[in-house]
């Protein structure tokens, strides 16, 4: 087993070196990986990006596109055969229907590969022609994404943590009723340990449905084909034993798998092989969920971003020390269900919020940017006379019911610290101020021909991830 792992390793690292010495003399390609926690919108964020990035129109903050270098835009195959193909044509026909709708959430990775024919520009612009740059965009469920903290943890330590979350949160109380009725020294029994695991696992449902962001493992959430596996039978305890056979010890040799099994492989064979990234965050989710969430968020972030190696791509770097993050930026989404007046405080709660991964991330030499964006812009902005007076709101139709709307989401303060202070310091909620967030659906597009849907920055996000390259 040592021997075939050092073989793989070296092959690995072969064929690092083989495609980065070619590098120089094919087409560049732009890694691009699109993660976050769910409900971020992910989905619609790569379906967006790539509608207009085909279709230029609404992207005059994305240099190559308002100075005509991006000549045309396409599609073609993939470079990896065993990925499924991002199903592109689908959620954009599902976003711009006469009677829209919002795609279903990542399941599974994906990749697309979007080929953008671009014309020099600078002094030498004149000697050379057209060269092609190739945009492969990385999707992955966002439950996946919380795993990656895992890496560099215990059984032990994760299940203090686990359990340390538990009370208090939904179904949690019920989770941890059962756990105290166990034995971690007592004998392996296969209906015990699922019994509990899928106790632990309805809880982790519920703390999603409630807004908590750190609900690991991930495939609990999203099993896919290991459902049912033993790599997904454990839970934490609040002990376990090193003895053999015993029910604790059988849990941490389980946790070990997983993370050797599940979530080393997903880190190897694609999550580590991404260069630019882009971090979707559904701040203003986890602000109308209150400030135990918020810090959840914060913590769930901070452990994700660890596990980046950001910095730059030098040649070099990338034989010798592996490929890394040159780029990554911190988007909050939905920033149409604000008022624009509003997009700057939600910009400086982000920043503040993912402080601590952005600053290691900046050390390590990766440039870095927080904004705010909306990847399909859903409302429209009005102001209406009020009890105080005039108050900016935004209209848009529902997503239960189909009804037009106005909506005001509470005033988010100036002051960061105004929210993350009471999330810190352990505020179970908000004492001067009630957030609210509304379901906005799709609202039905009528698309100028060149023009792609309507969206809030996200011609700067595209600027900021690929715009250099191009």
């Amino acid at each position: 087993m040592v021997i075939a792992a050092l073989a793989d390793q070296i092959t690995r690292g072969a064929d690092a070196v083989a495609n980065t010495l070619a590098a120089p003399f094919s087409d560049p390609v732009i890694r691009l990986g699109v993660t976050g926690l769910s409900r971020a919108g992910k989905t619609v964020f790569i379906t967006a990006l790539v509608a207009n990035l085909m279709n230029r129109g609404r992207m005059p903050q994305l240099v190559a596109a308002a100075s005509w270098a991006i000549q045309t835009a396409y599609l073609q195959p993939q470079p990896d055969d065993t990925l499924p193909r991002f199903n592109y044509e689908t959620y954009l026909d599902q976003l711009t229907s006469p009677d829209p709708s919002w795609p279903d959430g990542t399941r599974q990775i994906s990749e697309l590969r979007l080929s953008l024919r671009v014309q020099p520009t600078g002094l030498l612009s004149g000697l050379t022609g057209p060269r092609t740059v190739h945009i492969d965009i990385v999707d992955y469920p966002g439950e996946w994404l919380l795993d990656l903290g895992l890496l560099g943890q215990t059984y032990d330590a994760w299940s203090a943590a686990a359990i340390a979350r538990a009370d208090g949160r939904p179904e949690g109380g019920v989770f941890l009723g059962a756990m105290k009725d166990i034995d971690a020294n007592g004998p392996l029994d296969e209906a015990t340990a699922k019994s509990l695991s899928d106790k632990f696992t309805n809880h982790l449902h519920a703390s999603r449905e409630a807004g908590f962001s750190d609900c690991t493992p991930g495939r609990f959430l999203l099993p896919g084909d290991l459902a049912g596996s033993p790599v997904l039978t454990f839970a934490p305890l609040g002990s376990a034993s090193g003895k053999r056979g015993t029910l604790g010890c059988e849990f941490a040799r389980r946790f070990e798998s997983y993370k050797r099994n599940v979530v080393k492989p997903f880190f190897r064979d694609h999550f580590s092989k991404i260069d630019r990234q882009v971090v979707l965050v559904d701040v203003l989710g986890a602000i109308h969920a209150g400030p135990p969430a918020v810090e959840d968020l914060r913590n769930a972030m901070a452990a994700i971003l660890g596990a980046f190696r950001p910095g730059r791509n030098a040649f070099l770097s990338r034989i010798f020390k592996g490929w890394r993050v040159e780029k990554i930026l911190f988007a909050a989404t939905k920033a149409d269900h604000l008022h624009h007046t509003q997009h700057g405080q939600l910009t400086a709660i982000t920043e503040a919020l993912l402080c601590d991964a952005k600053d290691r991330a900046d050390f390590a030499g990766a440039t870095t940017a927080a904004m705010s964006i909306a990847s399909l812009r859903t409302t429209v902005e009005e102001t209406v006379d009020y009890r105080d007076g005039p108050l900016n709101v935004v209209r848009g139709r529902l997503l239960d019911n189909g009804k037009q709307a106005a909506f005001h989401p509470g005033r988010l303060p100036n002051d960061p610290a105004h929210l993350l202070g009471p999330a810190r310091a352990g505020a179970a909620d908000w004492l001067d101020d009630d957030y609210a967030i509304m379901r906005f659906a799709p609202a039905p597009l009528d698309l100028k021909p060149g023009d792609g849907p309507p969206h809030i920055r996200l011609d700067k996000a595209a600027q900021f991830l690929i715009g250099d390259r191009l």
